[in-house]
């Protein structure tokens, strides 16, 4: 029987740092990926996740569905045998509310490529 192929994955969240690396199975979903995400992230940050729901996975420029396993979201292209993937962590409340009880839309980002970006709710 083949051995299960596992893959090294770490979780870059919008203010640079890391969760992670961490090694996963080829089988694993998303969902399983974002449920490690809410229950490792860091204490102390200013933006942080409430639920699964909340997290969007970026990788290669793409916000992976929750029911994709790890095998079916690995981009061929540049992978390095032995290589750790970095996927973009985006947490986007469903609606946040202000001090005065105005609720704002939160920007929803759709189909970009760049690396670094900040999500920041006003307070």
């Amino acid at each position: 029987m083949p051995e299960e192929e596992s893959i090294d994955i770490k979780f870059r969240l919008y203010d640079g740092s890391d969760i992670g690396p961490f090694r996963y199975s080829a089988a694993s979903t998303v969902d399983f990926l974002k449920q490690r995400v809410v229950s490792d992230w860091p204490k102390g940050k200013t933006v942080v996740p409430k639920g699964i729901n909340e997290i969007k996975l970026i990788s290669s420029g793409k916000i992976l569905e929750n029911s994709k396993t790890v095998g079916q979201c690995k981009t061929p292209f540049g992978e390095i045998a032995g290589g750790v993937i970095v996927m973009h962590v985006v947490v986007q409340p469903s609606l946040a509310k202000t001090k005065t009880g105005h609720l704002f839309p939160v920007l929803h980002i759709r189909n970009f490529s760049f690396s670094w970006f900040r999500l920041e709710l006003l307070q």
